[in-house]
């Protein structure tokens, strides 16, 4: 593959350096707030393997299915679409979402236990993701019963939803969401599935695990469905195919970054999660839980104590900067989200 990229460094020297404030949103505990949020929370995708093994699946139905304290997640295994290759010592990783909300929570960690109907999570990384892939997926605003293709590679390209999964060598695992409008969120070309780099805060930690170890999983939505594409395959990140690249343009911009995953497999299923959470036509906004105040809360309780971490604990707790960096947010969601 032309251009693909092979090392971390190339990956960086295309997408530059996680920016110093991005590491410190990450805390190693579920804080009060995370807490509230699994309470509001109807939806999960979680992502669970052994390197190079990854899978991904689907799990909720009402409000509050998971829960926990600060430093394990519990999930009841009936309600996860696919429980059946959970074991102990697996990579974990998850992503938590809320109605009307285009802010995510992603908790990340290793499977302690499986027993008693419950998957347990010893939780190792906890942080906010922005709202830029919903947004884009238009997520939120569909409504049900929209028409679901029969075909699995017809449904691929119809896609405006994908959780990534991925691992690295030594199974720590990662579940990435992403989204786009039909037609540029994920196509297959000469038996390869691909999908596009999108501006965001640059820490991709799915990237970083492609490059040490390919394998991946993904499932794909089209908000209103209740059927899911997984997707999994080998994958390779690259700069050249440029044909590919003009493929995914939206509003005029051609993203740099692509991802080929090769002999992909691609298996078309109705999820029972989706069925019983009803998301779509959207009922109720969640009020119960501000995102802003969730993920400020993360900067002042990670665990680094260096001069930067000090003086973005120092920043945030000046009066009116909250607000600030809240709009600046939604300034950056409307005017960067391509």
């Amino acid at each position: 593959m032309s251009g693909s990229i092979t090392t971390i460094a190339e990956l960086e020297a295309v997408i530059g350096k996680a920016p110093a404030p991005v590491n410190l949103k990450v805390i190693d505990h579920l804080d009060e707030g995370a807490l509230r949020w699994l309470a509001a929370s109807p939806v999960m995708f979680a992502g669970f393997g052994e390197a190079p093994r990854i899978h991904v699946t689907l799990g909720g139905g009402a409000p509050g299915f998971a829960g926990g304290d600060a430093r394990e997640l519990r999930l009841p295994l009936a309600r996860l679409d696919d429980p059946t290759r959970v074991r102990p010592g697996m990579g974990f990783g998850s992503l938590f979402l809320l109605p009307g909300i285009g802010e995510t929570l992603r908790v990340n960690g290793r499977v302690a236990e499986v027993s008693g109907g419950e998957l347990r999570v010893t939780v190792e990384e906890c942080y906010g993701h922005c709202a830029k892939a919903l947004l884009r997926s238009e997520f939120w605003t569909a409504s049900p019963g929209v028409a679901t293709p029969g075909d699995a590679e017809a449904f691929l390209s119809a896609s405006r939803f994908m959780a990534l999964a991925t691992i690295n060598e030594h199974g720590r695992a990662d579940l990435s969401p992403k989204g786009d409008p039909a037609g540029t969120m994920a196509s297959l070309q000469d038996g390869r599935a691909w999908f596009a780099d999108r501006p965001g805060n640059r820490r991709v930690d799915s990237f970083r695990n492609i490059v040490t170890q390919p394998r991946i999983a993904a499932a794909l939505l089209i908000p209103g469905s209740t059927h899911v594409l997984h997707l999994s395959g080998t994958a390779r990140l690259t700069t050249g195919e440029e044909a590919v690249r003009e493929r995914f343009t939206v509003q005029g911009k051609t993203p740099t970054l692509v991802t080929g995953i090769d002999q992909p497999t691609l298996e078309l299923r109705e999820s029972p999660t989706l069925v019983r959470a009803r998301l779509w036509p959207l009922q109720k906004r969640t009020e119960s839980v501000d995102p802003a105040k969730v993920f400020f809360a993360h900067f002042k309780l990670n665990s680094d104590k260096g001069l930067g971490a000090r003086l973005a604990g120092a920043l945030l707790s000046v009066p009116g900067v909250t607000g600030l960096i809240q709009k600046g947010m939604e300034k950056d969601y409307k005017t960067n989200l391509y």
